[in-house]
């Protein structure tokens, strides 16, 4: 698709509707956070609104809709780096409230940088090593649908959308079935378990990214539920104080499983991921000052006119000057925020967050490639910045007073969240581009804009939910608040690291063993060997809940059926329509559900109540959505089969 000219690309009317949906579709994902700890991609369902509205125009091209994606799903990425960090301060207890000015200046500032730091990144991830950016290639594909591809491939869009809104209506909607379906046992002292989500995304997501990442992901859910797990409860769950209890008291098997993976072995994958972080880093060093120099002897030349349109960065100098421009006044806002901190902690403050924002964004960045911005664990690496930040400050702060010490950590990873999320998404939206032959410093703008439109209007939407519900703590007047699931744990783990309690251990142990998948992925590159086992990919795995990998594991296997069946035949052309098809069929699944997750944050906000569409008193269990997601996953792997067939 680079061949294409030059369309028109930042419109008015285009830079409009993307801001419009970057605070609407931020507005749905912050209460959706903090009320059930997940996000939506939008950039999907904002290429489906911009393509429905900008039809009306019939002067309207694709590049002009990639622009309206590009800045809604920038706004929604920034909720997520914001309901993550800020809203910790509120459970620390540090804040009262969200000022205006404050929430506006890390979160913005954050999510520029962000923007920022992924810039020389992009031809090094997207047109060097070529990564499969799952979502970004599924919007890729709605647009060229939109704009006028086959009848087969919209309709195959259209039910495939069809099926994903009615599992997500059916769910958590309607309440018919339960989002997950999981069941363990006790064998002796040992756990076993298994469980997967009723994700058609999840699904979709792990077609995308092909059987070796599905698998290596899965594999590191494996290391964590069927080795870590049923070892600590063998030989250390008796003398965990937290732990203990619940199975003198009866608990369930999977009750038991839960509550060692949230308080001991996920951290195992925190550790492995900032190994990882820091491999990544390593691995593309590279790549990346390549990059910055042939930006920067390209401005010196005065050559960017000859550079093709769709392959033309924001300008190095400007990227490195727009970043200056953003630490500084991070570095008054941090001196300001708070009298406890002077400049002696206000100084490390800075310095580690522009330390670990880039490594984070570039991770993010990375990891968006492999699995996809909806599996992206920002949460992860935000808990290892707030980590690494608590360590470093701890000395520093020791004297000014409980609540200090923990808020700077929070602080610190607030903007590194921002930063991470705007950065995997970002990445997202510039394959999608890099697909259609868009402009890249233009889709770089625009996604500047949607991170400054959302930005305006989280601290009002942040105070009116703490108003109207509370968040994270239970108070007389708020007996159920919003839960804020990653706050609260961001705000335990900087607690802790002050406090004591933080399990060290596993941290430790979880950096070890990423060192050792490490070893193990560069032996098999040295044997030339097809299947990969990226660290990052692996930690991903060890940090979610089992139940999110089995689904992408699933997809994965569809999509190694399906190339099998590929090379049963010898009709290139028919593999190719089988590619096209199944990857129309997953863009729709995902569609359909981030749609219809947003659309259900309506009524949910409007009535404060999270069953307001329940259609039973109470879910029947996972077996109906089990069933219904094994059909799709059948329907989806003969669909695709039989478009090649012909």
């Amino acid at each position: 698709m680079n061949g294409r000219p030059e369309l028109p690309q930042l419109t008015v009317r285009a830079i409009v509707l993307g801001a419009v949906l970057s605070i609407v579709l931020a507005s749905a994902n912050a209460y959706l956070g903090l009320f059930a700890g997940l996000t939506v991609s939008a950039s999907i369902p904002a290429a489906v609104i911009s393509m429905a509205v900008l039809r009306l125009f019939r002067d309207s091209n694709i590049l002009e809709n990639n622009i309206v994606q590009t800045g809604a799903s920038a706004g929604e990425s920034l909720a997520a780096g914001v309901i993550f960090t800020l809203p910790a301060l509120v459970i620390l207890d540090y804040w009262q409230v969200f000022d205006y000015w404050w929430v506006t200046i890390i979160a913005g500032l954050g999510g520029l940088l962000g923007v920022l730091f992924t810039v020389p990144l992009r031809r090094s991830l997207i047109v060097e090593q070529a990564l499969a950016f799952p979502e970004g290639k599924a919007t890729a594909e709605v647009l060229k649908v939109g704009e006028g591809g086959s009848r087969d491939g919209v309709t195959a869009l259209a039910l495939a959308g069809v099926a994903g809104a009615l599992m997500k209506l059916g769910s958590s909607g309607l309440r018919l079935w339960s989002e997950t379906a999981a069941g363990g046992l006790f064998v002796g002292r040992g756990i076993a378990y298994v469980g997967t989500n009723l994700s058609p995304a999840l699904l979709s997501v792990g077609y995308i990214v092909g059987p070796n990442i599905a698998t290596v992901v899965f594999a590191g859910g494996a290391i964590s539920w069927y080795f870590a797990i049923p070892w600590y409860s063998v030989f250390l769950a008796a003398g965990d104080p937290a732990v203990a209890p619940l199975i003198a008291g009866g608990a369930s098997a999977v009750e038991v499983a839960d509550q060692i993976w949230s308080a001991q072995v996920r951290y195992l994958g925190v550790g492995a991921m900032l190994v990882g972080g820091v491999w990544a880093l390593i691995s593309l060093r590279g790549s990346l000052l390549s990059v910055v120099r042939a930006g920067l002897a390209s401005f010196r030349a005065g050559e960017r006119s000859e550079v093709p349109h769709y392959e033309r960065d924001m300008p190095m100098p400007l990227v490195l000057g727009g970043v200056v421009l953003s630490v500084v006044p991070i570095f008054f806002a941090y001196n300001a925020i708070s009298e406890d901190f002077g400049p002696a902690v206000t100084v490390p403050m800075t310095l580690i967050m522009v330390a670990a924002a880039f490594l984070f964004s570039s991770v993010a960045a990375y990891m968006a490639g492999l699995v996809g911005s909806s599996n992206n664990p920002i949460s992860g690496v935000t808990i290892a910045t707030i980590l690494l930040s608590a360590v470093l400050l701890s000395g520093l702060v020791s004297v000014t007073g409980a609540a200090a010490g923990p808020a700077a950590a929070i602080l610190i990873g607030a903007v590194v969240a921002c930063a991470a999320a705007i950065g995997g998404d970002n990445m997202q939206d510039l394959k999608a581009g890099y697909l259609l032959g868009a402009t890249p410093w233009r889709q770089q703008v625009m996604q500047i804009v949607g991170v400054l439109s959302a930005v305006l209007f989280m601290a009002p939407i942040l105070n009116l939910l703490l108003e109207a519900y509370g968040i994270g703590v239970p108070t007389e007047r708020h007996p159920n608040p919003l839960i804020a699931p990653q706050a609260a744990l961001m705000a335990s783990v900087a607690r802790g690291v002050f406090a004591g309690g933080l399990p060290w251990n596993m941290v430790i142990a979880g950096a070890v063993l990423g060192a050792a998948i490490i070893l193990f992925d560069e032996w098999l590159g040295r044997r030339g060997a097809g299947w990969r086992a990226p660290v990052l990919a692996v930690a991903v795995g060890i940090y979610l809940p089992l139940e999110l990998t089995v689904p992408i594991l699933a997809g994965g296997l569809i999509a190694a059926l399906v190339e099998r069946a590929n090379r049963a035949r010898a009709d290139a052309a028919a593999a190719e329509s089988r590619r096209r098809i199944g990857t129309l069929m997953a863009a729709g699944l995902i569609t359909g559900e981030a749609i219809m997750g947003i659309l259900l944050a309506i009524p949910i906000v409007a009535s404060g109540d999270r069953d307001v569409l329940a259609i039973a008193a109470e879910p029947l269990g996972g077996m109906p959505g089990l069933l219904a997601l094994a059909a799709i996953a059948y329907w989806l792997y003969r669909r695709v089969t039989r478009a090649a067939a012909g």
